[in-house]
């Protein structure tokens, strides 16, 4: 009996801290979107400048904090170096040869949600332009060429969790830099299933009974 409740317990304990790893370890993300575009496209980083068409490259990247520079280590100047200083995971190339692209007119799209509270102030570092759009209020609009700026801004919005949209455009030579300080936030993907939840219930109430039997 003592050999049946230790195993319980151990089962019990492994799936608690299976589910345990899984939501501490669980990276909070963005998706992202690459079009090679126009220099006048990518010099007015605006909403209405994504095209309509399949993205040449798509990825999901780390967002604590949203980080890309070119001038960080040594890696030549094109996309898929720029992606890899943000590291960027889940790259699905589109159209063959857009990673090598060094031409630097792209329009990217970043979407995912934050958590922001009324009055909350923020930086944003890039070179070139973009727009942040959170739940339908634009924070900041400085979607033209510029050298390396940090742009503060102070988002006036209700407080809460809401979906943002992040058009970020580069152009005109290197280098490219983009480093957001916003508390972006998990999707709800991370959050433990029903079942998981129900499966780790089940060895836990295994553990209380084998422990109120007594040892025969």
């Amino acid at each position: 009996m003592k050999r049946t409740s230790i195993s319980l317990v151990t089962a019990a304990l492994a799936v608690a801290l299976g589910l345990g790893a899984a939501v501490a370890h669980a990276a909070p993300i963005v998706s992202g979107s690459v079009w090679l575009v126009s220099s006048g496209a990518a010099s007015n980083a605006i909403p209405a400048n994504v095209p309509g068409t399949t993205p040449d490259v798509t990825f999901q990247a780390p967002s604590d904090p949203l980080f890309f520079d070119s001038r960080v280590g040594s890696n030549s100047y094109n996309l898929g170096n720029f992606l890899a200083t943000g590291g960027a995971f889940n790259i699905v190339e589109n159209t063959p040869g857009a990673l090598a692209n060094t031409t630097n007119d792209h329009l990217y799209q970043f979407v995912g949600q934050v958590s922001v509270t009324n009055g909350q102030q923020f930086g944003v570092l890039h070179d070139d332009g973009l727009t942040l759009i959170i739940g339908g209020l634009t924070v900041i609009s400085a979607p033209g060429p510029t050298a390396p700026i940090l742009t503060t801004a102070t988002y006036t919005g209700p407080s809460g969790t809401f979906a943002f949209q992040l058009v970020y455009g580069e152009c005109c030579g290197a280098p490219a830099a983009l480093r957001v300080n916003l508390p972006l936030i998990s999707p709800p993907a991370d959050i433990p299933e029903p079942a998981s939840l129900a499966l780790l219930s089940i060895g836990l109430l295994g553990v209380a009974a084998a422990r109120r039997r007594k040892p025969v």
